[in-house]
C-alpha cells in the first residue's frame, strides 16, 4: 500500500550542493513517515547511515555528515529530504531512503486495518567530480 521515492540525484563539482527528496506515496488512504533516515553506499563500500530523523523529528547525522548535511520533513510527513552542501567526492555513493511508514487502508471486508512497516527507496545516485 506504499513506496518511497527517492529524487534529486546527479553530478556536482565539489564544494557545490544538492537537495534529494524522498516521498512517500501508495494506494493507502493515510501514509506518514515516522522514523526515517538516508543512507549511502559508494561502490565496494558497505551502505552507511548519513542522516537520521526520529518520529518526533530530532534529526542526528554521521560524523562525515555533521555541519554540511540537514534532514528535515516536512509538515504532513509525506516527504523526507536531505539537504547537502560543501560536497566532497567521497559523498560520492547512490543514496536511499528509509522509512517506517504508518498506513491506514481499507481491506476487502471495509474494515480499516492500520499497518507499520519498513521500506526502502529505490536510490539516487550523487556524483561529486570536477
Amino acid at each position: 500500500q506504499a513506496q518511497l521515492a527517492e529524487s534529486g540525484g546527479g553530478l556536482v563539482q565539489p564544494g557545490g550542493s544538492l537537495r534529494l527528496s524522498c516521498a512517500a506515496s501508495g494506494s493507502a488512504s493515510t501514509i506518514t513517515i515516522e522514523t526515517s533516515a538516508w543512507y549511502r553506499q559508494a561502490p565496494g563500500k558497505q551502505r552507511e547511515l548519513v542522516a537520521g530523523m526520529s518520529a518526533d523529528g530530532i534529526p542526528n547525522y554521521s560524523d562525515s555528515a555533521k555541519g554540511r548535511f540537514t534532514i528535515s520533513r516536512d509538515g504532513a510527513k509525506r516527504a523526507l529530504y536531505l539537504q547537502m552542501n560543501n560536497l566532497k567526492p567521497e559523498d560520492a555513493a547512490v543514496y536511499y531512503c528509509n522509512a517506517d511508514l504508518n498506513t491506514l487502508h481499507l481491506d476487502e471486508g471495509g474494515h480499516w486495518v492500520a499497518q507499520k512497516r519498513n521500506y526502502w527507496g529505490q536510490g539516487t545516485r550523487v556524483t561529486v567530480a570536477s
